[in-house]
C-alpha cells in the first residue's frame, strides 16, 4: 500500500463513539498485551515518561521532550490527536516518522490486526512502541490518549509518571464525578514509581494519594512544591500550571539516572514548538488579517485559553 492508502485504512478502524457508544470502549487491556506480545514487547526496551491528565498533556509532553533533547537526549515523543498529518502522533527529536515506516509496519502487521479486531488507537501505539525501540531512542515521552487506566499506553513501566489536572471530560467513558475520572487517571500510577501531580484539587487528592501509598509510589504535587522560574514560548498564561508540572518531573528524574542542566531546562522551554514540531497552541497563522489557532477539547480547556 501507499502512504495515503495505509493512512485511509488505520483511519477506518477509528472507533465510531458517536454511533456505538460506550461499548466501544474497551474494559481491559488484553488486545494491547496481545499486540505488545506480537511486536516482541518494545515496551520493555526504551525508557519512559507517561503523561496523562484531563488538560495540558499535550503542552506537558512537548516541554518535556524539548528540555531532555536540549541536555543531549534522543527523545521520542507520542501525541494524539494529530491536526494534518498522521506522523505528527510519532516523532524523534521533533523528525516525523517516516512514511516507509508506516506503511512497511501496516503492512507486515495487517493481518493479524484484522484477525484481534485492533483499534486505531491500539494499533498506533503499537507502531511508536515498536519505533523507538528499532531507534533506540534514550527515553520516550509518551501521552495517554484517554483516561489512563485502561488506556493503551499503560503497558508502560516509566520512569515517572504525570497527571497534569483533572476536570470533566469523556464522562460517558470515565464518570460523570472528578473522583471518579481521577480514579480512572490514577491507573497510571504504577509500583515504586514516582508520580507528578500537576495541579492539587480539593476532590481529587486524596485519591491520588491513596493509590500511590497502595503501590508506594512516591508523590509530588507540583503547584505545592515548585515555583515557575522560568518562561516558556508557549503562550497563555494557563501554560504556567505546565510549567511547574514539567519542573517536577524534571527534578525527579534528575534525581534518577539522567542528568539535566538548568541550561537544558531553560533552553527547552523556549524552544519548544523548534524543537518537537508543536503546532496549534495560540499559533500565528497570518496578519493582515491576524489569525490565531489555538486548540482545546473540553469546557475547561477553552476557558483556561481564553
Amino acid at each position: 500500500m501507499k502512504y495515503s492508502e495505509t493512512t485511509q485504512w488505520l483511519f477506518s478502524q477509528l472507533p465510531r463513539y458517536q454511533n456505538v457508544g460506550k461499548s466501544a470502549y474497551k474494559a481491559d487491556l488484553g488486545q494491547t498485551l496481545k499486540l505488545a506480545k506480537q511486536l516482541n514487547h518494545p515496551e520493555h526496551k526504551f525508557k519512559s515518561i507517561h503523561v496523562g491528565g484531563t488538560n495540558g498533556k499535550g503542552s506537558t509532553a512537548h516541554m518535556l521532550a524539548s528540555i531532555l533533547q536540549e541536555a543531549g537526549y534522543k527523545v521520542g515523543l507520542y501525541t494524539s490527536p494529530h491536526l494534518k498529518d498522521y506522523r505528527e502522533r510519532i516523532r524523534i527529536n521533533g523528525e516525523l516518522i517516516s512514511k516507509d515506516f508506516v506503511v512497511d509496519f501496516v503492512s507486515s502487521h495487517k493481518t493479524f490486526f484484522e484477525t484481534n479486531a485492533l483499534s486505531f488507537f491500539e494499533m498506533s501505539v503499537g507502531m511508536a512502541f515498536a519505533y523507538f525501540a528499532q531507534e533506540q531512542v534514550d527515553i520516550a515521552v509518551v501521552e495517554v490518549g484517554l483516561g489512563g487506566r485502561l488506556d493503551s499506553t499503560n503497558i508502560l513501566n516509566p520512569e515517572v509518571s504525570v497527571i497534569t489536572n483533572i476536570g470533566l471530560d469523556h464522562t460517558q467513558f470515565l464518570g460523570t464525578t472528578l473522583e471518579a475520572i481521577a480514579g480512572e487517571k490514577a491507573g497510571i500510577i504504577k509500583s515504586n514509581t514516582p508520580i507528578v501531580i500537576g495541579e492539587t484539587q480539593l476532590d481529587t487528592e486524596a485519591i491520588f494519594r491513596t493509590k500511590a501509598a497502595k503501590v508506594q509510589a512516591p508523590i509530588y504535587f507540583a503547584d505545592q512544591l515548585v515555583e515557575v522560574r522560568y518562561p516558556t514560548s508557549l503562550k497563555g498564561d494557563y501554560q504556567r500550571h505546565n510549567v511547574r508540572t514539567v519542573l517536577q518531573a524534571i527534578e525527579v528524574l534528575n534525581s534518577a539516572a539522567f542528568t539535566i542542566p538548568t541550561e537544558a531546562v531553560q533552553h527547552g522551554l523556549l524552544k519548544v514548538i523548534e524543537n518537537t514540531g508543536l503546532r496549534g497552541r495560540w499559533e500565528v497563522l497570518g496578519s493582515f488579517p491576524t489569525i490565531i489557532c489555538d486548540t482545546a477539547h473540553n469546557r475547561e480547556g477553552l476557558r483556561s485559553g481564553i
